[in-house]
Parts: structure tokens; C-alpha cells; sequence
């Protein structure tokens, strides 16, 4: 890892921002690498007191740096932090002067393998005092910067959150895990300072177990859980100097509804949770708060978003330590004020960029005039702002993808339909434009149709916002659509129970009746149909050519399960103990009990009724599913399908981290689909 220049700035803040505007002329369509670049900028945060702004900038290598800019004149963005073969990615003021951040190597195969470190540095980067610190290793080859003195922590321990009460201080935490199949086993922490590096202990106030511990702003334990066998159990101090006392219990699979899970402890010291929603025909979590004096939930819920899970955190006055707003997620990102003047300013904001989403983000003291804005659509990528609340004045800080004109861009669509079965599906529809690039399909009508499916697969998929393989693939031609199936989380415990134990099942049926859904209403033709994805997304395209080859006349999968036994056998996959043993044959199957089925929707046992054109793609160091998933499947398709496009990239995990091998990627599939769907 190499220390970069921080000297010299190395952005100026742009004079214009290009929005959406209609009647863009045909055009050829945006290269692979327009999608696939790492983002310019990212994460603008104000410092506490709201008088300087930190942002990650990309280097001409594509490497992400730490930069600051002081926003009394003259403002310029200096680069603090920064590595040629590395980038900064999680950052936190410390306060308003010092600043903690992890690091990743986003061009790795071993990207989620490493350790993340801890670093600070001060917001001028200038001078001995203000010098980059490590305070985590990242691992034992990483050399210390800073003085030779100074302690610093193995890799094994993590940031766990910044204090806010005037010091230099952070907290760190140590996770112990036992042997066995249970979860968490016991934590430690420590107060570290982070211009010396030394350390702490911290008073926990005598938890009744070891558990996983959660802190208030002061740093303060306030919550405890722990995991044993199928159980989780909550402890908490419901005020900061209550005793010690059991909440609830719950199990983690095999419920009958979604567990109630933490959110955020509160500056007004309340605890904010999901749970269930009673009654809820999808069986949607709510957001509420729990009652510090009896630890039961409120009987009113603080939000609710109909159709979906509540996924977001409460906004806190750093000044009154008020609830004032939550951002969520619902189709797409919003805020919702619950102060008339916060509203306000909203609607005012809306009524300045119409047709974006505005995501208003002030500083933690409620004492400063500016905050920090990021607009998006599902055809414009990020842009980011500074607006002067006092005079209203709205500044371009910059955009996360300025080569991405939104004019180019295809509108993005959701819906709910029904399975053959009646469960309700959420999609995602991204309609390429209706004048088509040059050289690419004709007029409007049934458009050659990708299906993409998302990996988990229980997890959620996709929101209205723009994205780079959907927006991709629509500049190309392409009716994208992407079905939150079942199993998918999100959208209620009713869509999500309905997933276990359906891979290559029901799972896959709800791809299939999106397909008819898009043919049916005449957005795509039936006869040019390809079915992409990655991951879980990647067993259900090779699924898909096994149960419905009528349907697809080709398949696109990366890094993909290929045999769902493999998952239990492979000791070189990076899948827990605890997944192993509890969440594998919950969610997805048995080994004997469910092994008939296992086998009859395991692609590398049926491989020889995948007969449809397939391009194939593996890492060749991923650890969640090993290239041995490849291999097998490579051998068995030999046999039986002579239209087999293979490919592997040996420093690759699991997904393609490289800029280059992405491009590749990408403009393979490209020319698959070129080929594969071309009009008869």
C-alpha cells in the first residue's frame, strides 16, 4: 500500500450539472466503460459543526481518495487520504477537525476477504500532528504510518462508531466466535485515541451475557444480543443507567412472521425498531419505537410504507436531539419530515429539480446553514450539491458519473403483477428509449427482452434509481426486466416465506410468468428472449434453460451456483458454520430430506437438457461459490451443448472487481446478445 501526494488539489468544483431533458437526437449507444467506471464522486458528509465537507474523489487510476474542502471562501477540495493501490471507502468525522476511515481494494479479488484497518487524519492534512494513522492494521503486511511509538490494533479488531463528546476518541471492537454453530460468542471494546493510538477499556455496565453489543452517541451500551442455536435473544437498558433486562426472544428461521430488528438508538435516547405490522395482508414491517419504561413496542407506528418493509434510519436535531424525519427506502429513496419547515424546504427543493429524487442531509448540530444534497432518477445518476439553506442558493459540488447524459438514458418502471398462484411480484421494467441508438434494434414495439435477475437470493433486488447493468442493457435495445421473486426480502414477510425451499421451483416459475406478463402486453417479443444473471441469479438463468428452454433462447450466468450440494460440500467456500447448519437447510433445502429435490433442480445434475446458446463466467479466486461450480458444469455441458461461451477470470472473486475484466465482461455479453437475439 502506497501513501499518495495530498498536497495539491486535484478537483475544482463544477460550474454545471447536466440534468434530464427530453428530444436527445439518436446517438450511438455509450460505451462499456461509461457503465462500468468506478463513480467520480460518492459520499459527500458535512463535519458536525457544518463547516467542511468530506467527499470521496476517484483518482485517474480509479482509486477512491479522501477529500475536504472548507466551505468559508475560497473553497477548494484537497486530497487527505489517499492510496495507489488501494481505496478509502467507509468515512466518519471523529469531530470537526479529525476524521476516521476504513479501507478496501475495490480492484481485488479479495475485496470483501480483507480486513477494512482503521486510519484517521485530520481535515487539512498538513503537518507531523495531522498525518495519516493507522489505528487497525489491515493485515500483518500492511506498515504502519505515522510515529514508530504508536500502538496499533490487529487486524481482527473493527471501527464500531466515533463518540460525540469532544474528544478524539473512537470506539473499537473485538468479535470472539466460538467453535460451534451459534452466532456471535462475546465482544470486546475499546476507546482508542486517534492521534496517539492507545487505548482504553470501556465500562459495559455488567451485561447479563456475552453478546453483541450496540451504543448510544455517548458511547454508552445500551443493547445486547446474542445468538444460540435457532434463538435471538435481546437484553437492553431501556434508559442509560437502568439495569440490565431481557426485551424479547424470537427465532432467527422458522418464524411466522418477520423478527423485530433493531434500527437506531436514538439522541432522544429511544430505541427504534421494525417489527411486524398486525394485520398487513403482505405481512410488511413498520417502523416503531419501544416503550423505555415497559420495553414493549408502541402501539402506533412511526411510519409505514404499504407494500413494503420499512428499510432506513431516523433523523435526529444534533441541537434539540429531536426526532425530525425519516429516510427510507419504499419503490424508491425519500424523506419523510415531520417538522412543517423541514417539509417545507423540501417542496421547495422538489419544485427547483423536478423529476428527481432530493435527498436533503444537514449537519449534526442544527446550527449550520448549509446541507449537502444528492438528486437521482432512474435515468441520471447521482449529482451532488451544496445548498445554503439562509439565501436558498444551490451549488453543483459534482457528479458521480459525468460521462452518463441522462438524455441516453432509459425510464425505469415499477409494478406488481400476479404469479400463476396469485402472490403478488414486484418488478422493475427499464424500457430502452424509444428512438433507439444507432445500429441497434428497430422502432418501438416488442423489444428483444432481457430477464435480470438479482442474487441472494434473499435479499431485495433492485429500486427506481439508475443502475448500471439494467441501463446498459436498455441502451442496447433491450426490455430489462427484473422480478423481485419469491424469497426476495423487502416486500413483506408473505413474498419472502414463500421462497424456502423453491429454488428452481416456484422461485422460477416467477420468472417465467414475468416473461408472458412483458409478452402479453406487448412489450417484448417472445421469440428473443435471454435470461441474465449472477450469483443465486446465475443458478436461476441456468434454471431457466433447464424448465422452460420454449421460453429462452439464451442464458447469460456469472459466478453462479451450479450444483446446490457443491454449497454444502466445498470447504474452501467462505459460507459459515452457522449458515450451514441453520440457514441453508431452512431457506433453501436439507441434504436428506429434501435431497430428491435438491438434485432434480440442480443445473450440473441436469445439464444435459441445457441445450440453449450460454455464456458462462467465473472468478477464479471466489470463495463464495469456487470455480469448481464452473468447472463441473464445463464438463457436463461438453457433452450436449456445442454453443457454449466459457470464460474465466483467474484474479477475479465473486463478481468482477478489475475495471478491465468488467469491460470485458460486459462487452462479451454485448456481442452474446448481439448475436443470440438478433430479429430472425
Amino acid at each position: 500500500m502506497r501513501w499518495q501526494t495530498m498536497k495539491a488539489a486535484c478537483w475544482a468544483v463544477l460550474a454545471a450539472v447536466a440534468l434530464i431533458c427530453a428530444g436527445a437526437a439518436a446517438a450511438a449507444p455509450p460505451p462499456v466503460a461509461d457503465f462500468f467506471d468506478a463513480p467520480v464522486m460518492t459520499r459527500p458528509v458535512l463535519s458536525p459543526n457544518g463547516q467542511h465537507l468530506a467527499v470521496l474523489l476517484a483518482s485517474a487510476e480509479g482509486r477512491r481518495q479522501l477529500a475536504v474542502m472548507d466551505l468559508a471562501p475560497p473553497r477548494q477540495l484537497r486530497v487527505v487520504a489517499g492510496f495507489n493501490d488501494a481505496d478509502v471507502r467507509d468515512v466518519h468525522w471523529v469531530n470537526d477537525n479529525r476524521l476516521v476511515f476504513t479501507i478496501d481494494d475495490l480492484q481485488s479479488a479479495w475485496a470483501d476477504q480483507w480486513s477494512p484497518g482503521l486510519f484517521a487524519v485530520d481535515r487539512r492534512g498538513e503537518g507531523e500532528a495531522a498525518s495519516m494513522r493507522m489505528l487497525i492494521a489491515r493485515d500483518r503486511g500492511f506498515v504502519q504510518r505515522g510515529r514508530a511509538d504508536s500502538p496499533t490494533l490487529p487486524a481482527y479488531f473493527r471501527f464500531a462508531r466515533v463518540l460525540r463528546d469532544g474528544s478524539d476518541d473512537v470506539l473499537v471492537e473485538v468479535t470472539r466466535r466460538s467453535g460451534s454453530n451459534n452466532g456471535v460468542a462475546s465482544s470486546a471494546f475499546l476507546r482508542q485515541n486517534t492521534r496517539t493510538g492507545r487505548t482504553l477499556p470501556v465500562d459495559l455496565g455488567h451485561p447479563p451475557v456475552d453478546a453483541n453489543l450496540i451504543f448510544d452517541a455517548q458511547g454508552r451500551a445500551r443493547l445486547a444480543t446474542t445468538v444460540s442455536g435457532n434463538e435471538t435473544r435481546w437484553y437492553g437498558r431501556l434508559t442509560p443507567d437502568a439495569d440490565w433486562r431481557e426485551v424479547l426472544k424470537q427465532p432467527v428461521f422458522g418464524g411466522t412472521a418477520h423478527m423485530v430488528q433493531w434500527v437506531a438508538l436514538g439522541l432522544d435516547d429511544r430505541i427504534y425498531v421494525t417489527a411486524p405490522r398486525p394485520g398487513d395482508i403482505d405481512g410488511t414491517n413498520a417502523l416503531y419505537r419501544l416503550d423505555p419504561a415497559t420495553g414493549q413496542l408502541e402501539s402506533a407506528p412511526l411510519l409505514v410504507l404499504q407494500g413494503f418493509d420499512f428499510q432506513g434510519a431516523p433523523i435526529f436535531d444534533g441541537s434539540s436531539r429531536q426526532f425530525v424525519g425519516v429516510r427510507y427506502l419504499a419503490d424508491s429513496t425519500g424523506t419523510a419530515w415531520l417538522q412543517p419547515e423541514l417539509q417545507a424546504a423540501q417542496t421547495r427543493l422538489d419544485q427547483r429539480l423536478p423529476g428527481l429524487v432530493n435527498l436533503i442531509d444537514r449537519a449534526e448540530c442544527g446550527c449550520s446553514p448549509w446541507a449537502v444534497v444528492t438528486s437521482f432518477s432512474d435515468r441520471q445518476p447521482p449529482v451532488h450539491w451544496l445548498l445554503d439553506e439562509k439565501s436558498g442558493q444551490l451549488e453543483p459540488l459534482g457528479r458521480a458519473r459525468p460521462r452518463i447524459d441522462a438524455r441516453q438514458m432509459a425510464a425505469r418502471e415499477f409494478t406488481r403483477l400476479a404469479a400463476r398462484d396469485g402472490l403478488g411480484l414486484p418488478v422493475y421494467i427499464t424500457h430502452p428509449p424509444a428512438t433507439p441508438p444507432q445500429g441497434t434494434a428497430g422502432p418501438s414495439g416488442p423489444r428483444p427482452l432481457v430477464v435480470l435477475v438479482h442474487g441472494g437470493p434473499f435479499l431485495r433486488g433492485g429500486a427506481w434509481q439508475w443502475t448500471a447493468e439494467s441501463q446498459f442493457l436498455a441502451s442496447r435495445g433491450y426490455l430489462v426486466v427484473e422480478p423481485e421473486f419469491r424469497g426476495s426480502t423487502g416486500y413483506g414477510w408473505k413474498l419472502f416465506r414463500a421462497g424456502w425451499k423453491q429454488w428452481g421451483l416456484k422461485m422460477q416459475d416467477d420468472l417465467a410468468d414475468v416473461v408472458r406478463w412483458a409478452v402479453d402486453r406487448g412489450l417484448a417479443d417472445p421469440k428473443r428472449v435471454c435470461i441474465v444473471g449472477g450469483s443465486y441469479g446465475g443458478y436461476a438463468a441456468l434454471m431457466g434453460l433447464v424448465r422452460d428452454p420454449e421460453l429462452y433462447r439464451c442464458g447469460v450466468a456469472y459466478a453462479a451456483v451450479t450444483d446446490i450440494e457443491l454449497m454444502y460440500q466445498l470447504t474452501q467456500s467462505d459460507l459459515s458454520s452457522y449458515s450451514l447448519a441453520h440457514g441453508l437447510p431452512t431457506l433453501v433445502g436439507d441434504r436428506q430430506a429434501d435431497a430428491e429435490q435438491l438434485q432434480a433442480t440442480s443445473p450440473l445434475q441436469q445439464a444435459a437438457r441445457i441445450r440453449a446458446p450460454l455464456l458462462l463466467a467465473f472468478g477464479g479466486k471466489d470463495r463464495r461459490v469456487p470455480l469448481e461450480h464452473g468447472t463441473r458444469l464445463r464438463e457436463a455441458l461438453a457433452k450436449t451443448n456445442d454453443k457454449l461461451e466459457y470464460v474465466v477470470y483467474p484474479d477475479e472473486g465473486h463478481g468482477f472487481f478489475k475495471p478491465a475484466n468488467r469491460h470485458d465482461f460486459w462487452g462479451r455479453v454485448d456481442r452474446f446478445l448481439a448475436r443470440e437475439l438478433a430479429a430472425p
